[in-house]
């Protein structure tokens, strides 16, 4: 057995999450660069497509060397992926798409931030996950620059539209609030398939509405882009939950407009703004709160068998029949332990608090 590793409670969720919200950050203006005479829900179609078809390739490639590495989903995980595919593959873009026809452009991008707190307070209401003013402070600083950002002189209209795409974004938050409950499974299958129904769902909409597809060219770079922006980013998403909790995963997204912003500027040379700047101000105090975060108190662990991919750390002290390569994923058993240390709410640290 190797010895336990030692490493920083911010490592490796944190970075995890931050790029994930800078390849999912750096899909808009990316898109913005194919949208010219492509229907846009045909390119969100293609989008999620070259993200699924993309991490397809990779699994069969890696083949059984990527499922050693990971545990895979069970049948009791199968009603929890359907769900979570069902409302952030199905649910989501068919509100959004109609929500949009009904709404202001403005408005709605103002109404898409509300997905991240959605998602947090799904979180923290119904999963309980530990929250604090810090904590909460630094995810409305967040927030709140991601409005400022996103705010176009204009509010919010109460119309059909905007109820609609308040819809979508309490169903992506379910939806990533069902995948936390999944997360110690392969992520890389978790979006292959939520890539794959998203964009089956997406074009079969389009095509319905009477769109063609684009030209080749285009096709196989909005599929680079998805693989990346969507594809990537998601399964770097759904490792961090594991090693963040939900809420804190999603403040971290939450700073992808702001990440889309600055490589708008980079590469459609759009204007450094007034705007922009007391955003990423917003943004840098909210993210500074939550990076000098420490939780860290006497908890108990309860007696617990799971499976998940792992290394030989301070929570799992177990034996092999053999060398193992790390890290590894199998059934294994935790024993009761009582010690005092920094931690986030991840697989292991869902305890509650008096």
């Amino acid at each position: 057995m190797s010895e336990p590793h030692s490493h920083s409670h911010l490592w490796p969720g944190v970075p995890l999450a931050l790029g994930s919200a800078a390849l999912f950050g750096a899909t808009p203006p990316l898109s913005k660069l194919l949208l010219n005479g492509v229907n846009p829900f045909m390119l969100a179609g293609l989008l999620y497509l070259g993200a699924g078809l993309g991490l397809a390739l990779y699994r069969l490639l890696r083949g059984r060397q990527a499922a050693a590495g990971e545990a895979q989903l069970t049948a009791g995980d199968i009603p929890w992926l359907a769900l979570a595919i069902g409302m952030g593959g199905i649910i989501a873009p068919v509100l959004l798409m109609f929500g949009l026809t009904l709404n202001t452009a403005s408005s709605s991008a103002l109404l898409l931030n509300l997905e991240g707190l959605a998602t947090m307070a799904i979180a923290w209401l119904v999963y309980r996950e530990n929250v604090d003013r810090r904590l909460l402070f630094g995810a409305f600083a967040i927030l709140a620059g991601a409005v400022l950002l996103s705010w176009q002189g204009e509010g919010v209209a109460f119309n059909r539209g905007a109820l609609l795409v308040a819809g979508a974004c309490l169903a992506w938050g379910i939806d990533n609030n069902f995948t936390r409950r999944i997360s110690a499974t392969d992520p890389v299958v978790i979006a292959m398939l939520k890539g794959l129904v998203a964009g089956v769902v997406n074009v079969g909409l389009a095509l319905a509405g009477g769109a063609l597809f684009p030209p080749g060219s285009v096709i196989a770079a909005t599929a680079a882009v998805g693989f990346f922006g969507i594809g990537v980013s998601l399964v770097m998403f759904i490792v961090a939950l594991r090693h963040l909790g939900t809420a804190r995963t999603g403040a971290y997204c939450s700073l992808a407009p702001f990440i889309g912003a600055l490589l708008a500027i980079a590469i459609l040379g759009d204007a450094v703004t007034l705007k922009l700047a007391a955003a990423g101000l917003l943004m840098g105090v909210g993210l500074w709160l939550h990076l000098s975060e420490r939780h860290e108190h006497e908890h108990d662990h309860e007696e617990l068998e799971h499976e998940h991919s792992h290394v030989h750390d301070e929570h799992h002290q177990h034996h092999h029949d053999g060398p193992v390569s790390e890290p590894h994923s199998h059934w294994h058993r935790h024993a009761p332990m009582r010690h005092r240390h920094p931690h986030y709410p991840d697989l292991h640290h869902r305890h509650g608090h008096g």
